[in-house]
């Protein structure tokens, strides 16, 4: 635990500790305060406080909490006086408060838990934090609200009417509690840069997961939460205008929200499982997207030769990898670069995930017939430079791809292979003629995501290099003196030693080598030995570069690549 001891003189008057109690229960911020009193800052208005009383403070909420102090303390009190147990040694207990002159919460506790109080001082934001952290999302308002019934929504706001039919259910998801709840979670995963929010019903109760750069992480919540299970799939049912009372069937919507003074989409994908319906919201955060291919970390060569690509007059550009690896972004990245007012560029996508200006985009509706086949035959009619088809998935889509780049047409699209080498053989394996997979397909681009180290933690070490991997680079690695960098964890990256991801790609540019093989139906094992003597760094070799720049460690190239 982080306390400073405060055994230095005292330097603030009576008048002016007087002047700060009073802004205190009044609600001003210590920063308010400290402007009038002539201190830099808040935090060293506070520290001046706690000194002049006396008093201890906390300066992070990077601690740990025995499960002892935290044991039988009443959940109310920490909300309703913004308090938080610290530590407890016998009939002595450390309270985290943050307001020093609220002797009322320290003589509360006290009471109910029959112990001596010594108070620590804290900012409001470290107490939030602690109460997170040790609580679980959603504690705040589990227990302040149904204690208090607030009627304070926090920082979500619809930006659309919301459908109410008057039944039970809709009443019930309609409560101050229940939306608090729910805005919460949406909040905190977006503060925390998830990607997808996880709500699972299960026997023992409810689970939330937040996915953060890519891997899952659960969030504690505390076991009173597991009776707002049925309310929160039913206000967020109302969120995306969905059926309230339909759960027997999968069901998928749309969210539109502004958090935290930032616009956000939430697709909402709600599906009936064994102990309830089961709910999975991808988070798409207008205000953090910034499509450039210069931000998504291709190499300079990488990044120079997918320009020359994508500015050719007629073809077919692919981007394969699994779901996740970020495609979509690296084909919204490319329309970036190019579009311009000389220009057209008509995306037919199923769903449409962004929306970008000077743009024209086509959401595929099966339902209706409006395939993604049957979008490319229209797309053609409107006189098109560039054409952009969400996935190839079937022979039809794959031919009318085909003639698109055959009758002048730059296409983009995207394909569900392991490496760039295998997407001739996918294409050839749907029913394409091997001699127009081979004229038509310009380049292919592979990718996967990995973590970027935290740059505020990271660790350098000298690996044993016979723990590294049989096929890692050593010259390379050598030339950098033979260190590498691991992840530590800090309050930035929530101590997991990552903030971020990056793409590590594999672009196998189509030659007259390449063309004939592709012609002839080879495999793709071929395919990928020519592409690789003519230059190409296979996603292995670009992963471990990156881990040798210190960007990402060895785990994570492991985690999502092969051996070549």
């Amino acid at each position: 635990m982080i306390i400073n001891n405060t055994s230095q003189v005292t330097s603030l008057d009576t008048v002016q500790l007087r002047r700060i109690a009073d802004g205190i229960r009044a609600g001003e911020g210590w920063d308010a305060l400290a402007e009038e009193i002539q201190c830099s800052n808040g935090a060293e208005l506070m520290v001046e406080t706690c000194r002049s009383l006396g008093l201890e403070w906390l300066e992070t909420d990077d601690i740990q909490i025995a499960p002892e102090a935290i044991e039988g303390f009443p959940l109310k009190l920490i909300h309703r006086f913004e308090i938080f147990p610290l530590e407890r040694d016998g009939h002595v207990l450390k309270l985290a408060v943050t307001n020093p002159f609220d002797f009322n919460a320290v003589d509360t506790v006290s009471t109910s838990i029959e112990c001596e109080v010594v108070p620590v001082v804290a900012d409001s934001a470290i107490v939030g934090r602690l109460i997170k952290k040790y609580l679980g999302v959603g504690a705040e308002t589990v227990d302040g609200l149904v204690a208090a019934q607030r009627q304070q929504f926090g920082d979500v706001e619809m930006l659309e009417d919301l459908d109410l039919d008057g039944s039970e259910d809709a009443e019930m998801a309609q409560q101050a509690s229940v939306v608090r709840l729910v805005n919460e979670i949406l909040s905190e995963a977006i503060e925390n840069r998830a990607s997808d929010i996880h709500i699972e019903a299960q026997e023992s109760g409810i689970k939330i997961r937040y996915r953060i750069d890519g891997v899952l992480q659960k969030q504690p919540t505390p076991p009173e939460m597991n009776q707002f299970q049925a309310a929160i799939v039913s206000r967020l049912k109302i969120m995306a205008k969905l059926n309230i009372a339909e759960k027997r069937v999968p069901q998928d919507g749309r969210i539109k929200l502004r958090v935290l003074g930032r616009e956000v989409d939430i697709r909402v994908s709600i599906i009936p499982m064994l102990h309830g319906e089961g709910v999975v919201m991808r988070v798409l955060d207008k205000e953090n997207l910034k499509f450039s291919l210069r931000g998504i970390g291709m190499s300079e060569e990488v990044y120079e030769n997918f320009q020359k690509l994508i500015r050719l007059p007629h073809g077919i550009v692919l981007v394969t990898g699994p779901t996740g690896s970020g495609k979509t972004t690296t084909l919204y990245s490319a329309l970036a670069e190019i579009k311009s007012e000389d220009t057209k560029i008509v995306t037919t996508e199923d769903p449409i995930e962004y929306q970008l200006e000077g743009i024209n985009q086509i959401q595929v509706q099966s339902k209706v017939g409006l395939t993604f086949a049957a979008c490319l035959r229209a797309i053609l009619r409107h006189d098109p430079d560039v054409v952009l088809v969400g996935e190839i998935r079937d022979l039809e889509t794959a031919e009318n791809a085909t003639q698109a780049s055959l009758t002048g047409h730059l296409v983009f699209s995207t394909l569900h292979t392991n490496d760039s080498a295998g997407a001739f053989m996918r294409l050839s394996d749907m029913g394409v003629e091997p001699f127009l997979v081979a004229s038509t397909v310009e380049g292919v681009m592979a990718q996967r995501l990995v973590r970027r180290l935290c740059p505020d933690c990271r660790e350098a070490y000298r690996p044993d290099p016979a723990d590294l991997p049989e096929d890692f680079p050593m010259e390379k690695f050598l030339e950098t003196d033979g260190w590498l960098y691991q992840p530590k964890g800090c309050e930035s990256c929530r101590g997991t030693g990552y903030r971020g991801r990056m793409g590590i790609y594999e672009l196998l540019v189509a030659n007259d080598e390449i063309r004939e093989l592709a012609n002839q139906g080879a495999a793709s094992i071929e395919i990928k030995k020519a592409a690789v003597r003519s230059g190409m760094s296979t996603l292995r070799v670009d992963g471990w570069l990156k881990a040798i720049d210190g960007i990402t460690t060895i785990q994570e190239v492991l985690r999502v690549t092969k051996a070549d």
